[in-house]
């Protein structure tokens, strides 16, 4: 299959060696020829350290590879999807099919990466999500991920294309659930990085973690997900990985700030995309739309964007009202 890989980031780079190594013809696009020339030259590239890129892969500036391909993928930061898919929405192919492996939601629309693309290109594209890290991909250590998608052939042919012995592929019809899930566990990452940095212990992060899943599960059953797509690769699977690895941008973001970094300075020091922070207003918002209570997100945009102390945040959760531990968390409900 004929396929460009859209972003030239760590996540990018990775998924596109690993499709060369699945016997695909794959270009790499990078928003400046200047990065495509340098990565040509060098088969390196600085987004991802240690790892060389497979000499079957093509990487280019221009946009002109997708004309020809297959399926297209999206894996730039989520604030510049919707910008790229205009982009490219004139030059896909009828048949193409759009992936995004990008994690976030947009914050004026609450739009997850899936009905953005379709918004800006009329296609259906699928999600490709779960705890993956960039770096353990490229080393083929073993990882399991998740194609979703309401049209379920279309999760199934993403699993084919993706699926080797190293890196497993689970087919899903629960897009809903797995692209929140992929959002919104970077917020309660970022929090558990501050946790840390706060020096508050394991069973500081625990509580976090596990209330985190309550939040995340309450919002997408309220928005359509399904009750499992929580419980598995996804939801938590990705929560645990990215809550607590130091490969995860966000968990270090949360340290600096738990350290007494400013907010932008630890945003800088982490030098990449901190989906995290984009995330937590995207949830903050989305949550006051759909009026589900999401105390945790709101307490980190609180910290993010408002400049509320870290451990004024803890306080303010440690102190609110009784509560049953499954009366709201819709863990009982079928959707």
């Amino acid at each position: 299959m004929t396929i460009t890989m859209l972003g030239s980031g760590a996540w990018g780079t990775a998924l596109a060696n690993l499709l060369c190594d699945n016997g695909h013809r794959v270009t790499l696009w990078s928003r400046t020829e200047e990065k495509a020339a340098a990565m040509r030259e060098t088969r390196k590239n600085p987004r991802l350290q240690g790892v060389t890129l497979h000499p079957a892969l093509e990487i280019s500036g221009s946009l002109d590879p997708v004309r020809e391909s297959e399926m297209v993928v999206f894996a730039t930061p989520s604030f510049a999807i919707a910008e790229t898919a205009r982009k490219v929405r004139d030059l896909l192919r009828p048949d193409a099919i759009l992936v995004s492996v990008t994690k976030g939601i947009e914050a004026e629309t609450g739009c997850r990466m899936t009905e953005i693309l379709r918004r800006e290109t009329g296609r259906i594209a699928v999600a490709l999500s779960g705890p993956s890290h960039a770096e353990e991909v490229s080393r083929y250590l073993p990882t399991g991920c998740v194609a979703a998608c309401e049209q379920v052939e279309l999760a199934e042919t993403v699993q084919d294309v993706f699926m080797n012995d190293d890196f497993r592929v689970y087919a899903s019809c629960d897009a809903v659930g797995v692209e929140l899930s992929a959002a919104m566990k970077n917020v309660i990452a970022l929090c558990a990085g501050i946790s840390d940095g706060l020096g508050l212990g394991d069973n500081s992060k625990a509580l976090l973690v596990t209330r985190g899943l309550t939040e995340l599960a309450r919002l997408g059953i309220a928005m359509g997900g399904r009750m499992e797509t929580f419980s598995g690769l996804a939801g938590v699977g990705d929560m645990i990985v990215t809550c607590t690895s130091m490969h995860s941008r966000n968990r270090r973001a949360g340290i600096l700030i738990g350290q007494g970094k400013a907010v932008d300075e630890a945003m800088e020091e982490v030098g990449a995309v901190v989906e995290g922070y984009y995330a937590a207003r995207s949830a903050y918002e989305l949550s006051r739309r759909v009026g589900v209570e999401m105390p945790i997100c709101r307490e980190a945009y609180e910290v993010l964007y408002r400049g509320k102390a870290a451990c004024a945040a803890v306080v303010s959760l440690m102190q609110r009202g009784k509560k049953h531990e499954f009366e709201d968390a819709s863990w009982n409900k079928q959707s």
